[in-house]
């Protein structure tokens, strides 16, 4: 449990030498314990206001640092804080925390900033779990999310639900009290209507978790192909970079190699896999086995075929072949025609690959239409349903609780199907409720009392 009276302290910034570096305090008593060890006094100044002094221990200066003062409940964690702005040598950062824990800190546990923030009503828990995400963003769509969730947008839409849901909860609480009276104040028709609604936008939101993680990860994109036909240079054609080993020698890849891009603001993860093919080489199989693994990670593969050396029968074949074998129409299989580059006839190799939809005709020796291959890969994103809106669930524990209070929702429609009485439709409602808060940290009883007590008079 959280000590009220604690003042806690950490380094803020990243560990390590650095141009600065800053030190967080927090708590009753952050401005006493920081104005004892500073040479100015700062006992009675206000929030957001910057100090210039000196860190010193018995008279020895540790450092010039820069202060910054905030106030509760203006602060971060809602109370008051002070951050210290230093040099950022290892030496100094560890001086200016050991002077501090002398003057009656306490070290903060990780996230013990961002709880306090929660405790202390600055913002829900997910607002808080989105703070890790921001950090650890590193895409702009992923950064893009994470920053929505942090500014509430994921909790306003979850709060609107709940508190629709808290109306005919209550009503139907009522009805309880007045059970021997037989009276109905929750209308069942507009109670269904709202129950439909609101489990159509829960499934939405359960719906766009699986877009949401690989957003937040990046895109898995698996490279495959028969051996020799160029997935370790379109790797690195992607990359812009010898990441792979390139050689006419078949069976080069004996496993897979990965690496990250950023495409216009959205990061994919590229996978070189090794050759598919019949081998009795013990280390090549492994690796062809482990191409297959990746292949059922992947959300999106690239087929690669020999635009020149292969007939139209054989890569028809081939392409419908490994299709099967896949077996996932959520996959995108993008069929990509290498080593255009051995022919000056484009126009024959349209009519070649006439009967495969979606191919793109690259060289990637040359280069040659690797943006019209990163473009296409950048649609197939952008045309997900999900793309562009603001509410995307990128976090497991969401998914969870909405998952449960999607069941609970169906469970009030079943109810009232079935003609179960008010006391048990009560009972969904309140589970479904409870599943919506669990996501921002409202799950409070009381929500139902306060919505009868603040628009009936009971005793009337």
């Amino acid at each position: 449990m959280l000590k009220k009276s604690a003042t806690i302290c950490a380094l803020s910034t990243a560990p390590g030498s650095g141009a600065i570096a800053v030190i967080r305090v927090s708590g009753p008593a952050s401005v006493a314990v920081v104005n004892g060890v500073f040479s100015k006094e700062i006992s009675n100044a206000g929030g957001y206001t910057a100090h210039y002094g000196q860190i010193q221990r018995e008279g020895v200066i540790i450092d010039d640092v820069v202060l910054t003062v905030f106030r509760s409940p203006q602060s971060f964690t809602g109370e008051d804080s002070v951050e210290i702005a230093c040099h950022g040598s290892k030496y100094i950062q560890q001086q200016l925390l050991q002077l501090l824990y002398e003057h009656g800190c306490d070290p903060a546990t990780p996230g013990e900033f961002t709880k306090r923030a929660f405790l202390n009503g600055k913002m829900d828990l997910s607002q808080a779990e989105a703070v890790a995400d921001l950090i650890a963003s590193e895409s702009a769509a992923a950064h893009r999310l994470a920053m929505y969730q942090m500014k509430g947008g994921f909790s306003g839409e979850i709060g609107k639900l709940r508190d629709q849901l808290i109306h005919f909860a209550s009503m139907i609480e009522l009805e309880l009290d007045f059970s021997e009276e037989d009276v109905e104040f929750a209308d069942r028709t507009q109670l269904r209507t709202l129950v439909v609604g609101i489990r159509s936008i829960v499934t939405r939101l359960v719906d766009s978790f699986a877009f949401g993680n690989v957003i937040r990860n990046g895109i898995p994109v698996a490279i495959v192909g028969v051996p020799n036909v160029g997935k370790s240079t379109l790797l690195n054609a992607l990359l812009n970079e010898e990441k792979a080993i390139v050689s006419e020698i078949a069976g080069t890849t004996r496993d897979s190699i990965e690496d990250v891009m950023m495409i216009n603001g959205v990061e994919f993860r590229f996978i070189d896999t090794a050759g598919l093919r019949e081998t009795n080489d013990i280390v090549e199989n492994i690796g062809i086995e482990r191409t297959w693994k990746k292949v059922n990670e992947a959300d999106i593969l690239l087929y690669l075929v020999d635009a020149v050396d292969s007939s139209s029968e054989e890569i028809e074949k081939v392409v419908k072949g490994f299709r099967e074998k896949v077996g996932n129409e959520s996959k995108k299989l993008i069929v990509v025609a290498n080593k255009t580059d051995k022919t000056p006839d484009t126009g024959n190799l349209s009519n070649k690959f006439g009967s495969i939809p979606e191919v793109i005709f690259i060289s990637a020796k040359q280069g040659t239409n690797i943006d019209m291959l990163k473009e296409a890969l950048f649609s197939y994103v952008s045309s997900n349903s999900f793309f562009g809106q603001d509410t995307v669930v990128t976090n497991a524990r969401h998914h969870a609780a909405l998952q449960r209070a999607q069941l609970a929702l169906q469970e009030v429609e079943q109810g009232m199907d079935a003609g179960l009485t008010g006391d048990l439709l009560a009972e969904h409602l309140r589970m479904a409720l409870f599943h919506l808060g669990e996501i921002t940290g409202q799950i409070n009883t009381e929500d139902l009392l306060g919505n009868i007590f603040s628009k009936f008079c009971i005793g009337k």
